[in-house]
């Protein structure tokens, strides 16, 4: 077998790029905000990502759009305990939970989750502590600062290197205490306190990310960066600019492609793959 991403007792094969779909069960995210604030609406829209094409689903609990106030864990536990736990059950994929809390994520795993999905980057103890005592998979996300502030004037001297040394120093950090390598997967945090020169470095500098040996995951489905860039402010219009971006980290190394719209990425990954030469 070649190369895994180790979540739970799944291992995910990482020869081609993996579609994350993403399924907020809250009622203020940035671009689907309330669509599927509910168990039932959730669970609906996670089992037709599946048959759309997602080889995982993420559940998220909190917005982190920027400026969103923080959800307290027990409302955020209170959305997503029931979603993780049926399409853990019946979704077929593995599900990963997207929080930044201990007691949210431990509480996760226990319903079924396989993998957590953490903005802030286990730079919390308590999340270091859940990383370790369990075996699920891992995505260690930068983010400067917290929704809250984050893109109030973000500042790096090297955005490439900065992000790249705190993704390295907290996969080391978890590695140390006890978590395999195989089950860490990283991610720059495109939009997460970075302006849209900030993202494009980042996107270009790919290749670099991934030379520090773990799986890229690459989450710009619909952000404000592709409004910057084309003009679009309504979210649910960016498809086209979402897909570009996912065709072009796909080819610069990113394994892992977190997004809205499941078919579409899909469909334009198996044609570009093809094109490639490569199996669809």
């Amino acid at each position: 077998m070649g190369r895994v991403w180790q979540c739970g007792r799944l291992a995910l094969g990482l020869e081609r790029p993996l579609v994350m779909g993403i399924v907020n069960v809250t009622p203020d995210s940035f671009s689907d905000g309330g669509e599927h604030a509910t168990a039932d609406a959730a669970v609906e829209h996670g089992l037709r990502l599946v048959s759309e094409g997602a080889d995982v689903l993420d559940v998220g609990g909190e917005s982190t759009r920027p400026g969103a106030d923080e959800v307290p864990p027990d409302v955020e536990a209170e959305r997503v305990l029931p979603v993780v736990e049926r399409l853990a059950r019946d979704a077929g994929v593995p599900v990963s939970i997207d929080t930044r809390h201990a007691r949210v994520a431990e509480a996760a795993i226990a319903a079924g989750a396989s993998i957590v999905n953490d903005v802030a980057g286990f730079r919390d103890p308590a999340m270091a502590g859940v990383a370790a005592r369990s075996d699920a998979g891992l995505v260690v996300m930068h983010m400067l600062g917290e929704p809250k502030s984050m893109q109030v004037q973000p500042y790096y001297d090297d955005v490439v290197s900065e992000v790249r040394a705190f993704l390295s120093q907290q996969a080391d950090t978890l590695i140390a205490a006890g978590v395999a390598r195989s089950r860490i997967c990283v991610d720059p945090g495109i939009g997460f306190g970075k302006t849209l020169d900030h993202n494009l470095e980042l996107l270009r500098a790919l290749p670099k990310l991934a030379s520090l040996g773990f799986p890229v995951l690459v989450g710009a489905s619909r952000k404000r960066m592709i409004g910057d860039i084309t003009g679009e402010a309504d979210p649910k219009r960016r498809l086209g600019g979402s897909v570009g971006v996912a065709l072009w980290a796909a080819a610069r190394g990113a394994r892992v492609l977190r997004v809205h719209d499941v078919r579409e990425t899909v469909q334009a990954l198996a044609v570009w793959r093809a094109l490639e030469g490569e199996a669809t």
